[in-house]
């Protein structure tokens, strides 16, 4: 009996550090990279684009303000374009590497959402989860506008279901949220869509895809992205895009080479 018990402790103990391993395997690692390789291509569109939001800002808070936005028209409408083609080349698509665990340092940056002129700036970009030690300065959001309450919610999008992340109203210019601890909650398999949304006027709104390594890239408006400094090696690559959705195709990377490769996204 005493030997089953030690042979059934020492199999526990086992996977636990199986687990454990597993765990810190999972983790992106960063390394010098030598003679890294790159990927460059374009995102194109297939089908008709979808017509603008007409939005009616007679019928929200602030109107006479938020009429201000230079897209408005006659009689305070605001035509919300949320998927910007050009000649048949999507822009603001995020091109990422899913399978990858260790390459090139993250970036050392801030992304700051602008709330400005009752818009967001950027529309679409890309955001990490909080690295450990990190309490700020990673993610921040800014009232650019006099006088006016924003409320910007952040959330986690899974389809029809929406987690909040935070919640900070911004009563006037200058007020900042650093939501830097909140986004220490994003779970790799779980989390990937991030919405954020102003609960004073809610058609503001920006979006990001959550990254768990810096091998990304963003369509610019001709379409066309890059990504570099890529060990060599045989990758999954995705092109995303929050109202399109995405495709992914297996790319091979060899030293110091080039990978050129198009992706197409199409409206379902």
């Amino acid at each position: 009996m005493k030997n089953l018990k030690l042979a059934v402790l020492t199999s526990v103990m086992t996977l636990a550090l199986s687990t454990h391993a597993l765990a810190k395997k999972a983790d992106y690692e960063e390394m010098k990279v030598a003679n890294g390789g790159s990927i460059t291509g374009s995102v194109l569109f297939k089908g008709d684009v979808p017509p603008p939001i007409m939005e009616d800002l007679n019928k929200g808070k602030n109107a006479e303000f938020c009429a201000t936005h230079p897209d408005t028209k006659e009689g305070g409408i605001r035509p919300r374009q949320k998927v910007q083609v050009k000649d048949g080349k999507l822009q603001n698509a995020v091109i990422l590497i899913e399978n990858i665990d260790k390459g090139k340092a993250w970036a050392n940056e801030t992304i700051n959402f602008d709330f400005n002129q009752c818009d967001i700036f950027p529309k679409v970009t890309v955001i990490r989860k909080t690295p450990k030690g990190v309490k700020e300065n990673l993610v921040k959001v800014t009232n650019q506008d006099d006088n006016i309450l924003h409320n910007p919610h952040g959330y986690s999008v899974n389809g029809a279901n929406r987690k909040t992340l935070f919640n900070k109203p911004l009563p006037s210019k200058g007020s900042v949220a650093d939501v830097t601890k909140s986004l220490k909650r994003f779970k790799p398999k779980k989390d990937s869509h991030f919405f954020l949304q102003c609960d004073q006027h809610n058609f503001m709104e920006a979006d990001a895809r959550i990254v768990w390594n810096p091998y990304y890239s963003l369509s610019s408006e001709d379409g066309t992205f890059t990504i570099q400094d890529i060990p060599a090696g045989k990758y999954k690559v995705t092109a995303w895009h929050p109202y399109v959705g995405q495709v992914t195709q297996e790319i091979t990377v060899t030293d110091g080479g080039k990978a050129n490769t198009n992706f197409e996204l199409a409206l379902k």
